[in-house]
């Protein structure tokens, strides 16, 4: 078997193991790394069709031994794992410092060391902060608001550097509100769509943090791995640049809850709870920039991922899974 030619981090994960199946189902070789602690090898299962061209590592993303050997022969690297929870972070930043960005550095090092040609980032929104401008551009002044938005802030900038001190290409994807298959909805830092689906299945109130007023620019999971594979692809020179991946419309809770209800057939009750510290009330994209750089455009529309999003989520609630 040739050696894989990419290798994904954070691979048992929502993102990483769509990115997975992706990568299989090309008919490419991929090196999966995942450390399990909030991760399942189940979820590639569920989605890759090609599990022969998969080879999984479970290791952590600090430990520089087991990266190093990970990175053997891989040109592209898809740095997706991270500590990815805004109140999590909150509650235990420096758990998520040292996973975000130490974890961040372990990997830049070890890619550099092993000679891989081109890093891809997972970034995120939460570093615009809740600054007023709408919709949010790359060229914006930072503001994050939580331990989570400045360690992905932070790994940014250690790709900018790796990209001007090593001449190593890198690229960040700023994630915008991402939901879709393979998204679980437990513990309590699920994010919101998976959390209101699942919910609302079970015939549950469905919680909202603040008045449910809040905006989002939700992206549904075949955009991210789309703009990923683009950035994979892309015969540009990569120099550390930062991307907004998003799907350019913003919605608020309130109307989200109301589409899962359409789809459902039914009203859903929603309780309203006091705002969480660390959340921004408006996010909207500007995804100029992303388009001119790697031809990325969304292809599926916020609503258009909700029913698929549900009917994964229904499986899991018809095997008694959470």
């Amino acid at each position: 078997m040739r050696k894989p030619k990419y290798l994904v981090t954070g691979a048992a994960g929502f993102i990483g193991s769509n990115l997975v199946a992706a990568l299989a189902g090309r008919g490419e070789q991929v090196r999966a790394y995942d450390n399990l602690a909030t991760g399942h090898w189940g979820l590639v299962k569920r989605l890759a069709s090609n599990a022969s061209l998969i080879e999984p590592i479970t290791a952590d993303v600090r430990d520089g031994v087991a990266m190093a050997r990970a990175m053997e022969g891989v040109e592209v690297v898809f740095h997706q794992a991270a500590l990815g929870s805004v109140p999590r972070s909150v509650e235990n930043p420096a758990e998520t410092d040292e996973v975000n960005v130490h974890g961040t550095v372990v990997v830049l090092d070890s890619a550099r060391r092993a000679g891989v040609r081109r890093v891809i980032f997972a970034a995120s929104s939460a570093a615009y902060g809740d600054t007023p401008t709408l919709p949010k551009h790359e060229d914006m002044a930072p503001g994050p608001l939580s331990p989570y938005a400045v360690s992905k802030l932070s790994g940014e900038q250690y790709l900018r550097v790796f990209a001007s001190l090593y001449g190593m290409e890198t690229l960040s994807l700023r994630y915008f509100n991402v939901f879709g298959p393979n998204q679980l909805p437990e513990g309590p830092y699920a994010a919101a769509v998976p959390r209101f689906v699942r919910a609302a299945l079970a015939r549950e109130p469905i919680n909202i943090f603040g008045d449910g007023e809040q905006t989002r620019d939700f992206c549904f999971i075949a955009n991210v791995v789309s703009a990923n594979l683009l950035a994979a692809a892309s015969p540009r020179k990569l120099a550390g640049e930062v991307l907004n991946i998003a799907g350019g419309r913003r919605i608020s809770l309130n109307d989200l809850v109301k589409e899962i209800g359409r789809v459902l057939g039914r009203p859903l009750d929603v309780r309203y709870l006091d705002p969480r510290p660390g959340d921004v009330k408006h996010s909207l994209a500007d995804i100029g920039r992303a388009k001119d750089l790697i031809g990325y455009e969304p292809t599926v529309t916020w609503e258009n991922g909700i029913p698929p999003t549900i009917e994964f989520l229904q499986k899991l609630a018809d095997q008694g899974l959470p």
